[in-house]
């Protein structure tokens, strides 16, 4: 499907990526995308989100034991300098019980946690009984950067996947989450893009799925003449060179 290796070429990958995250060279480096992905599931923006985190990387506040040992009001301060001004105090009380708790039932280890789990099934429900503020959306965007690495990464497809898939033609309407990861997986088992993973294909369309299907935008779409929206306001009146 020559609409995947399009999406690659125009929008970037893996948001761990981003941050200088490699998820797998190592557990430091999951459990770095694992505090990254807490912040990215709050109700801020991505760039404040990914600040934030660059904050807390520099001051190496990115290890449980390290961040309960901060306590509050250093890690208010932390997420104040990296912008969770309204959010701070809660996001601040989020992280000390998340912590708190992989150091707990887990001996600060993400490893040992995906370890005991049963199933992919239980590894998202262990994932949110870590805290309150760790629900489905955190825990999908931690654990689709973590499918092939991971064996019991698995979470269906976010909404936005779906919905930007949706808009390429790529995935039909009204099928479940799951049926939906599917389809897009034997997708991409078909046409896979040299040099990528499916993890890259599925970030590149949640940011398409966030900065255009979802909301407005200043910009053109990069993907408007895939775009089956007839009124997709992103669409743009010409043509993109596709080669």
């Amino acid at each position: 499907m020559k609409v995947f290796s399009e999406i690659l070429a125009r929008l970037p990958g893996l948001f761990s990526v981003e941050l200088g995250i490699d998820v797998a060279a190592n557990p430091q480096q999951r459990q770095r995308w694992f505090l990254a992905a807490i912040l990215f599931g709050g109700r801020i923006p991505g760039k404040l989100a990914a600040h934030t985190y660059k904050v807390f990387a520099e001051q190496d506040a990115v290890r449980p034991e390290v961040i309960v040992a901060l306590g509050w009001d250093r890690l208010v301060t932390l997420l104040d300098r990296g912008g969770y001004t309204r959010y701070d105090y809660k996001t601040a009380t989020k992280l000390l019980a998340v912590m708190g708790a992989l150091v707990d039932q887990y001996e600060a280890d993400l490893e040992r946690l995906h370890d005991r789990a049963q199933s992919a099934d239980d590894l998202e429900v262990r994932l949110q009984n870590l805290g309150a503020g760790i629900g489905p959306v955190t825990v999908n965007i931690f654990l689709r950067e973590l499918r092939g690495i991971w064996s019991k990464a698995d979470p269906p497809l976010s909404f936005l996947t779906q919905l930007s898939s949706e808009n390429l033609g790529i995935l039909p309407s009204g099928i479940s989450p799951r049926q939906a990861l599917e389809t897009l997986q034997a997708e991409w088992r078909s046409q896979p893009v040299e040099g990528r993973e499916f993890s890259d294909l599925e970030a590149a369309l949640v940011r398409l799925g966030r900065d255009f299907c979802r909301k407005k935008s200043d910009s053109l779409c990069p993907l408007g003449t895939w775009c089956r929206k007839r009124t997709c306001p992103h669409k743009s009146p010409r043509s993109y060179t596709l080669s």
